[in-house]
Order: structure tokens, then sequence, then C-alpha cells
């Protein structure tokens, strides 16, 4: 039975940009239709699998990366600093919460962005929206914010750099858990996130020694799994990366590992939920503090009616002063269903507000409290927190405030740097995987 992967396409999509040109647009996506897969259909049921561990409680999941990846961050140095930041949280959580860590990156695709108005004025010149390198460009001129649909195909070759880089670092040495103190060198000596990850890296050469010298060597010491992931947004530039798995007969969007859909794209009759009901991926779906238990269960019964472990993922993103009043609901309500989701936890995107300065920016302890909020709830039903999704750069920028090391808001301009949201800095990170640590102990 043939599967029709272009159903959404009667169904209102929201959130897609207006293409001058559309004959460009098809030009694009026949070009994108003949290349090669970026990720294989086996590596996506790999990672199902494992976030069906996720899903019985076994297991815990750290998905991050930037906000919005743009073309110039497609770089050796770039690529592997976030692959750092993410390595050390996931030792942390690992060694210190002793749970297995699914590592997923916000990374090799995530070039397009919702935004909450078409248009942005500044000095009384409105322009379109900034939509993502994938889309237009950052700089404030006509020229740039028109929609491009060639840089769909630049998204492409630019997903597959990062994804070579990600495949090296993670599986040609880089990721030895031997380099836990390499990975800190350029850090320890003026952090404090840094200084407590130094200890933990000390305990952590203590057991590898005792192991080594019992004769203990394994293979999952010396390279790790990493996934990519992104919010697929742009829908022209996904299905034309749809192909049918040669071992299965099933569709997988092979742009990524696993996609999930935005809060402002989970309407049940839109484009998104459809196109997604169609794929085989692991999906994720974001519900703000508005999302009913309604809706979960209406949102479960389309993405994953046979109630399969590890294809669907809700990520929570309520919001600090919210998510202990409407997460309860949700999760009592989808649990008595039967249903096999994992529950990650976005504590970024509900938390923004404007510095005096005009900065976008996220206070850490608000972070910090939505997370313990996830987990109390979590632990009050006798559910599991199955994991985080958070923005972060491996680099040193001033974006969000507070921390060890910490930034206040008369800082936020010296090392501003997102194209879109604020992230956390590779401090921040750090704290913020010791906190979840100990959460996590404690459920």
């Amino acid at each position: 039975m043939s599967i029709n992967l272009d159903s959404w396409r009667q169904l209102p999509a929201a959130q897609q940009p207006e293409w001058p040109d559309r004959g460009e647009l098809d030009k694009v996506v026949a070009e994108l239709q003949g290349l090669p897969p970026l990720v294989f259909a086996g590596e996506c049921d790999n990672l199902k699998a494992d976030l069906a561990a996720v899903a019985r409680g076994e297991a815990f999941v750290l998905q991050g990366g930037d906000c919005a990846e743009t073309f110039a961050g497609a770089t050796a140095d770039d690529v592997r600093n976030k692959l750092k930041t993410l390595l050390q949280m996931a030792i942390v959580l690992t060694y210190a919460a002793k749970v297995p860590v699914v590592k997923i990156g916000r990374m090799a695709g995530q070039f397009a962005k919702p935004r909450s108005k078409n248009t942005e004025i500044r000095d009384g010149v409105e322009l379109p929206a900034y939509r993502g390198d994938m889309v237009n460009g950052f700089d404030f001129t006509p020229e740039s914010r028109v929609p491009d649909p060639w840089r769909l195909l630049r998204a492409y070759h630019s997903s597959a750099v990062t994804l070579n880089l990600a495949r090296a670092f993670t599986k040609g040495g880089y990721a030895d858990l031997r380099q836990v103190h390499a990975w800190n060198q350029d850090f320890v000596i003026e952090s404090p996130a840094g200084k407590r990850y130094e200890q933990l890296a000390r305990e952590i050469d203590q057991a590898l020694a005792f192991m080594r010298a019992c004769g203990a060597e394994p293979e999952e010491f010396h390279s790790v799994e990493f996934y990519s992931s992104h919010e697929a947004l742009i829908l022209d530039y996904d299905r034309a990366l749809t192909r049918i798995d040669s071992r299965t007969g099933q569709p997988y969007d092979v742009s990524a590992h696993m996609v999930w859909i935005g809060e402002r794209t989970r309407q049940l009759d839109s484009a998104h939920v459809e196109f997604f009901s169609r794929i085989r991926n692991p999906i994720g779906v974001k519900l703000g503090p508005t999302t009913t238990p309604e809706d979960a269960l209406a949102l479960i019964d389309k993405l994953n009616p046979d109630n399969e472990a590890g294809r669907l993922t809700f990520i929570t993103r309520m919001g600090a002063p919210k998510i202990r009043e409407h997460l309860p609901a949700l999760v009592e309500k989808v649990t008595a269903s039967g249903a096999q989701v994992a529950w990650i936890c976005d504590p970024m995107h509900g938390n923004t507000f404007e510095a005096p300065s005009g900065h976008k920016t996220r206070r850490l302890d608000d972070v910090l409290n939505e997370v313990a909020g996830f987990f109390e709830v979590h632990r009050d039903l006798g559910t599991h927190p199955g994991g985080i999704h958070i923005e972060f750069t491996g680099d040193d920028v001033t974006e969000c405030v507070g921390g060890g090391a910490e930034i206040v808001e008369d800082d936020l301009a010296l090392r501003y740097e997102t194209a879109c949201d604020p992230r956390l800095n590779r401090g921040q990170s750090l704290d913020l995987a010791f906190r979840v640590a100990e959460l996590y102990r404690s459920v």
C-alpha cells in the first residue's frame, strides 16, 4: 500500500515563508530530492529504541544546541565546542546521576525559526522577520530579508558538513572517556563549574584505572552515539528529504534522526501534524501552558496510534511560574491512558524576557526553577522525568543572566552573539547539568 506523503498540502501550514517565486522553489526541491540522505533509517530506529528506554524510565535524554544554527557556524571549532559542552554535560549526568544518557544535538538542521510576527520594525523601517538562515538573511536590509529558496540547498550542505564533523569527533577518539580532562583544559582555571567538573573527572579517571587493572576496557568507553534533531518547520525541505526505507518500505525524514513540531504549529488539523503522522522517525511535540490533556491525547492518537514506545516524545515548555500548575494534569491523563511517551523539559522557551538594554535574555535561576518543577511533578505522580531540551553554545557568550561566574544584565552586550534566542554558555550549561543530576538522584 502506497503512503501519501503529500496529504499535508491540503491543510493550513503555519510559519511557512512567502517564497517570491514558486518556480525557483520547485527547482530546489527537485535537487534536494536527488541528494543522498543525511542520516539513515536504521540510525533513526536505533534512536527510537533508545527513546523507548527513556519512556520505560531506564534512560535520560540530553537534547541541546543552538537556538538557530547559522551557515557561518558550520566550522570545525564551532561544532567541536558545542559537542564538547554536550559531552561534558552528559558525563556529569551519567556519572553523578548514575543514568544512561541519550545524546541528541539541536544541530545539523536547526536553520529555521518560527516567529511571533511576520515583520520587524527598526527606526520606522518595516521588513520581513528573520526566519533563520534556511529562509533569509539576518542583516536588516530589504535584499537580505527576501526569502530565498536556494538557501534550502545551502542548509542541506551545511547540515552535511556539521554531521560529518560530529561523526568524526564522536567516533574518532575525541569522545573517548579518557579525554574527560582534555575537554576541560581551557576552562577549569577561571570557572566554578569547570572546577567542579574537574573533580568529577578525577573520580572518573580513578574508576577507569581500576577497571583497566581488572582487565575491563569496554568499547562503549571509546566513542558515543550522537543523534541529530531539528524543528521540521519548513515542510517543503523535510518533504524533499523524505525517503522510502529499502528494508521496511516505510518513509523516513532523512534530514535528521529526530524531528519535532513546535508549539506554534502543533494544531491537530495542521499540515505539520499531518506530515509527521506519515514519517517513521522518532518525533517530538512541544507543549506549552495552553495545552489541555485532551490536546495531548488527540496528538497521541494522530501521531502514535500503535502506541509504539520511543516513537513520541512530549517536550514541555511551560515557563517557571506555570509548570507546577499545568504539567500535572497532562502527565496524569496521558499516563492513565496507557500511552507510551517520553517526557522532556524545555526550560528555555517559557522564560524569555527583555532586559532594559533591549536584549532578549533568560535567567538561569528561572531555567533551574522550571527543571525543578518538572522533576517535582514527575516525582509526585510516580512517573519518569525523561530529559531536558536546552539551547546552549560552547562559547563564552553573555546571553543569559546568572550562573556560577555570574553574568548580570549590564554584561549582556559584551558577547551577545545569538541569531535569535539567548543561549546558555558553557559554564551555565554545566551548572545546569550538576543541578539536574542532583534532582535525578532525589526522584
